[in-house]
C-alpha cells in the first residue's frame, strides 16, 4: 500500500549571486539546506533587469555530477569543451552529465526582457563519476505533457521532463544513474494532484507561483 508523504520542512531561498554577477535565489546549497541527496544545488533565477543576468555564466568546470537547466522564459546559449553548442529556449530543458570533467558556459542570448528558469545539480554515484560527459537537450515541444481534470475548476497540466507518471507518461530525459523525477505542474486553485514517488526517493517541491503550503 502506498503511503501519503507529508511535508517535513519549508525553506525560503536566500538571495545569492553566481557566475558573472547573475542574481538568483538559492534553495538547495544554502545554509538552511546544504544538500538533499542526490541533489547538490537548486537555484531559481528570474529578472527583467538586464544588469541582473547579462554577465551570464562564463566558462567554468564541472565534474562528477549533472547540471539540469530548465528555462521558463528567455534564452541561454550553452557551449562546452566537448564541442556542443546550442540555445536553450523558453520551456526547454538541458540535462548535462559532466562525468569525468567538462568546461562549459551558459550565456544569455538576449540583452533585454525576462530571463527566468532553474538550475539543479544532481550527484552521480561513485561508480559513474568518471564516465564520458554527455548532454541531452530538448525543446518545449519535445517534452511530453499530460492533462488531468474534467473542467477549468479542477484542471491540472504537467510537463514530464523525467520519470513516469501513474498515467503512463514517460519523461523525455533518459537517466539510469539516479532514476530522477522532474515535473512542471500547473493546477487550478484548491485542486489536488496525486501521483506516486518511489519510497526510497528524496523529494522536494518548489512553488513558482501561487500560494505556498502552510
Amino acid at each position: 500500500m502506498n503511503q501519503i508523504r507529508t511535508i517535513t520542512k519549508i525553506i525560503n531561498g536566500i538571495s545569492a549571486s553566481d557566475g558573472d554577477g547573475v542574481q538568483l535565489k538559492r534553495i538547495i546549497g544554502s545554509p538552511y539546506l546544504e544538500m538533499l541527496d542526490p541533489f547538490l544545488l537548486f537555484d531559481a533565477f528570474g529578472s527583467d533587469k538586464p544588469q541582473d543576468y547579462n554577465g551570464g555564466f562564463p566558462s567554468h568546470p564541472h565534474r562528477g555530477f549533472e547540471t539540469v537547466t530548465y528555462m521558463l522564459e528567455g534564452k541561454m546559449r550553452h557551449k562546452d569543451s566537448a564541442g556542443n553548442e546550442d540555445v536553450i529556449n523558453s520551456g526547454g530543458i538541458q540535462w548535462m552529465t559532466a562525468g569525468r570533467g567538462i568546461i562549459h558556459s551558459e550565456m544569455p542570448e538576449q540583452e533585454q526582457g525576462l530571463l527566468a528558469g532553474f538550475q539543479l545539480w544532481v550527484n552521480l554515484p561513485a561508480s559513474h563519476k568518471m564516465i564520458e560527459p554527455r548532454y541531452q537537450e530538448n525543446s518545449q515541444s519535445e517534452i511530453p505533457s499530460e492533462t488531468r481534470g474534467a473542467n477549468s475548476s479542477n484542471i491540472i497540466s504537467l510537463k514530464v521532463i523525467a520519470g513516469t507518471t501513474i498515467k503512463g507518461t514517460h519523461g523525455v530525459i533518459k537517466n539510469d544513474f539516479v532514476d530522477p523525477i522532474y515535473w512542471d505542474i500547473k493546477s487550478a486553485e484548491n485542486t489536488v494532484f496525486e501521483d506516486v514517488i518511489p519510497p526510497m526517493h528524496n523529494a522536494f517541491i518548489y512553488t513558482i507561483e501561487g500560494k505556498k503550503y502552510s
